[in-house]
């Protein structure tokens, strides 16, 4: 069997593993956000969304279901490697792939196609759910599907450095509530930064989150607070850098090789 063969079996045999694990426990993995983010719908959406009225010249209610579709993706891509890949560490699993003939870009590809494959899921069931509260006109597929690739691609990898550098299955829940989740509720996924104090604008500006919700807002909506290229290229940027990091933690066999 030549070496591209045995790369293909393997990343195939990881992709196929990951999406049959968040497959057979959906009730953990896709039913809960899908429940979240219809609680979302109901109480920012329709009665605080009433009394707002609405925001960038948009509906409220559609103004939010591109932020929460993009929470949903964001959320699910990173919990999914980090959760599973941290779980193969910790039973030595994975030092049967690192003694393997299959080489570390393909595992790393392997797992972040999993969570990517969870987010995009995920996103799709956001998606299906706020078309009976709200009507969406896509304004630019190319760049819609570009930013949730992209978004879920960059996550996938962040979990899977989280769980390269944990220790114990506490460590993989610190990013996700310190970092991500205030990240992504000061991301404008409620608000337009416009309404903010210039000092406040500003410091929105360092939110990474706050240019992959808004890019993906400018695909749906047509409006946003950010330049979209510039976003785009920002995600491809942080993707290399990552993914170039998590290639060598994985190379160094970080946390395994102890």
């Amino acid at each position: 069997m030549t070496d591209a063969r045995i790369q293909w079996v393997a990343f195939k045999t990881i992709l196929v593993k990951e999406i049959r694990r968040f497959m057979r426990i959906w009730q953990q993995t896709l039913l809960p956000p899908a429940i979240t983010m219809t609680l979302y719908f109901v109480i920012f959406g329709q009665l605080i969304g009433s009394r707002i009225g609405d925001m960038d010249g948009v509906n409220y209610m559609s103004f939010i279901v591109p932020g929460l579709i993009m929470m949903s993706v964001i959320t699910n891509s990173y919990g999914n490697v980090a959760s599973s890949f941290f779980s193969n560490k910790w039973q030595r699993s994975v030092e049967e792939l690192m003694v393997s003939p299959v080489r570390p870009i393909t595992i790393l590809i392997g797992y972040i196609s999993g969570g990517v494959a969870r987010g995009i899921g995920v996103g799709i069931i956001v998606t299906l759910l706020s078309l009976y509260f709200t009507h969406l006109q896509v304004h630019n597929v190319a760049v819609m599907v570009l930013v949730i690739l992209l978004s879920a691609i960059l996550f996938s990898i962040g979990g899977f450095i989280n769980a390269m550098m944990a220790t114990k299955f506490d460590d993989i829940s610190i990013v996700p509530t310190f970092i991500i989740t205030p990240l992504t509720y000061l991301g404008g996924v409620f608000y337009s930064i416009s309404l903010l104090p210039d000092f406040w604008r500003g410091i929105s500006m360092f939110n990474p989150i706050l240019y992959m919700v808004n890019t993906f807002r400018y695909g749906i909506l047509g409006v946003s607070d950010v330049n979209v290229w510039f976003s785009l290229a920002m995600l491809v940027v942080f993707i290399v850098l990552l993914g170039g990091y998590s290639l060598w933690l994985l190379k160094r066999g970080k946390g395994m090789r102890q």
